[in-house]
């Protein structure tokens, strides 16, 4: 994994990334080099075409996914192949129409034309192709998990769901498991110090996983000469926080919180977002008005009550708000006063309103809220003070969200399915935690760009 900004990022996704967009630049330079008739003729052409057209092609290949993980097989090889005729389909016509725009001096313009849209089909072709090969094993990172309690196997589980460049090549028992969750087939035996085991295993990684962490069970010499030798040496929390973009409350305590790094809510990044999210939602704003005065007129004309849907949330350190969006359930749908998550195929929502949460309109008017400065357009999502009351009782550090203002997407959002339990309560306060520990506006940019492959797929509504 590679940290940018606060957030790590796949070090293969970056890799790909890069890979791309150079031979994408280097076939395009090259190309018009050859039809300009030097490369000193060409290149003004190179940030008006080429990097423009570049830049556009990396945007929809990211919110299409084509760059997301498949290290679980969820991803379907006709999925894939779906996600690249959608990216060919945009990105193939902009193609033609750009590089048609070259200078008379151009001996022919067409060659130019089909050779970029070729490279970009071939681009695309490879991009599908490596997110359904095998990793080489020469290229994984070989991982040494220091516990065989039940932290080490959900530290093995989920490095197998989530990073298909990691080689777990064992687990080590801590000095006090003396009766391992592990099966015994998998556990090794340290040959001398620890440090030696990992040099003679090859190892790159500990990720320290001990069931008890008292005096005694965390041998730090040890693990701090392995470090010394360049092996990486992570704790648990961290170790999820890499991998999966979540601080896991079952293992968190208070001092990791307070004594690491993180939770900068500073001047300049409230002043940086504040403006980031008015410029922002202003102009979504206006590109979305003629699609929220249909939706408004589709609720009215369905069902009578209200266009818009008002409920109080809970924000900003607690403090309570309105938050406003389209209606899309009847107008009884809480007769006996009694709050209710929404379900999946809820019989209260109503016909336009099945459509419009699907592909999250009837969250548009919220905006507004961000315009008011109630809400930011990134940030955990609100819930109403009934269900914070519930869940700040039932799970450890859940205030902390609301140390940010809530938003109309959030990292928890694109990460995680619509929440209906307290279990998927706490499943998402996870994410949450990393977001108000990690965020930039990097961070919020990649939330934003994974959120319209949401909106596009529909998945996790309600």
């Amino acid at each position: 994994m590679i940290r940018i900004f606060n957030h790590y990022v796949h070090r293969s996704a970056v890799r790909s990334m890069l890979f791309d967009m150079t031979m994408l630049l280097a076939v395009a330079i090259a190309v018009l080099s050859l039809q300009a008739g030097s490369l000193n003729l060409a290149a003004p052409l190179v940030g008006t075409h080429v990097v423009s057209f570049a830049a556009f092609l990396f945007l929809v290949s990211s919110v299409s996914g084509l760059y997301e993980s498949n290290s679980a097989g969820e991803l379907s090889l006709a999925r894939s192949c779906a996600r690249a005729l959608m990216v060919l389909v945009v990105t193939l016509p902009l193609a033609y129409a750009v590089f048609g725009l070259l200078p008379p001096s151009f001996a022919n313009p067409q060659l130019v034309q089909f050779t970029i849209m070729a490279g970009v089909s071939a681009m695309i072709v490879r991009r599908v192709y490596v997110s359904h090969a095998t990793t080489a094993s020469h290229a994984r990172t070989r991982i040494l998990i220091f516990g065989a309690g039940q932290p080490a196997l959900t530290v093995a589980s989920a490095l197998k769901a989530s990073d298909p460049n990691a080689n777990i090549v064992g687990f080590v028992p801590g000095p006090n498991e003396a009766q391992p969750t592990v099966p015994a087939g998998q556990l090794l035996s340290v040959r001398g110090s620890l440090s030696q085991t990992a040099t003679e295993l090859e190892v790159d990684e500990i990720v320290v996983a001990l069931t008890e962490r008292r005096a005694g069970s965390m041998p730090l010499r040890q693990l701090l000469d392995c470090k010394l030798s360049g092996v990486k040496v992570y704790d648990l929390n961290t170790h999820f926080e890499k991998t999966l973009g979540q601080i896991r409350v079952d293992f968190l305590n208070a001092g990791w919180l307070i004594f690491g790094d993180g939770f900068n809510q500073g001047a300049l990044r409230t002043f940086v977002k504040r403006v980031f999210d008015i410029v922002s939602a202003s102009i979504l704003i206006i590109l979305s008005a003629p699609v929220m005065l249909l939706t408004a007129i589709l609720i009215k004309v369905e069902s009578k009550g209200p266009v818009f849907y008002r409920q109080e949330r809970v924000g900003l350190n607690g403090s309570s708000f309105n938050v406003t969006k389209f209606r899309s359930m009847r107008t009884d749908a809480e007769k006996d006063g009694k709050p209710r998550w929404a379900q999946a195929n809820d019989d209260r929502v109503t016909r336009v309103g099945n459509f419009i949460r699907r592909v999250r309109i009837d969250e548009l008017p919220q905006l507004f809220n961000v315009l008011q400065g109630e809400m930011s357009l990134v940030g955990p999502r609100p819930e109403r003070p009934f269900f914070v009351q519930q869940l700040t009782q039932d799970i450890p550090f859940y205030a902390v969200r609301h140390s940010v203002k809530p938003g109309v997407t959030g990292w928890a959002q694109v990460r995680y399915h619509y929440g209906a339990t307290v279990e998927d309560s706490q499943e998402k306060l996870q994410y949450d935690l990393y977001y108000v520990k990690n965020h930039t506006l990097f961070l919020d940019l990649v939330v934003l760009m994974e959120t319209v492959g949401v909106v596009l797929t529909g998945k996790g509504a309600r």
